[in-house]
């Protein structure tokens, strides 16, 4: 590893802070809907299909969910839309980014990774509704 990169590494180490409450308490309501909608529905189904149904549970739990959500890419200055969304917004605070696809790979960790560092976001879940148990399809991400 080179110098360079290592005092950066240890800068974003040092500017990292502990999560609040607030984002254990929502993430928990989320990955507790999750399960409520994979108990129901099982796997096999759409993305699209998991994404409503996901809704209308964290809605019923009182929750604020954003669908949809645009985010736009700051390049050059420029903010652009570059066609990129963020599945759902849940109280402001947690990206959720929804799969329904045989197996998570990489790419779709690196997508959620790079959603939550063009939203300033620091928590996201990555959660995979197609497998058998869904604890198995659930990966939290803290930035």
């Amino acid at each position: 590893m080179n110098r360079e990169h290592e005092i950066n590494h240890r800068d974003t180490e040092t500017q990292r802070q502990e999560l609040a409450p607030e984002f254990n308490r929502v993430s928990g309501q989320i990955v507790e809907a999750a399960f409520a909608v994979h108990s129901a529905l099982g796997p096999g189904l759409l993305e699209s299909v998991y994404e409503v149904c996901l809704c209308h549970e964290l809605s019923k739990q009182g929750l604020t969910v954003e669908r949809q959500v645009t985010l736009p890419v700051v390049y050059d200055g420029l903010r652009l839309d570059a066609g990129l969304r963020l599945d759902l917004l849940v109280e402001s605070m947690v990206v959720v980014e929804l799969k329904a696809v045989e197996t998570l790979l990489p790419v779709h960790l690196a997508q959620l990774l790079t959603y939550l560092k063009l939203s300033r976001h620091r928590l996201g879940l990555l959660i995979n509704f197609n497998v058998p148990a869904i604890k198995d399809g659930i990966k939290r991400v803290v930035l």
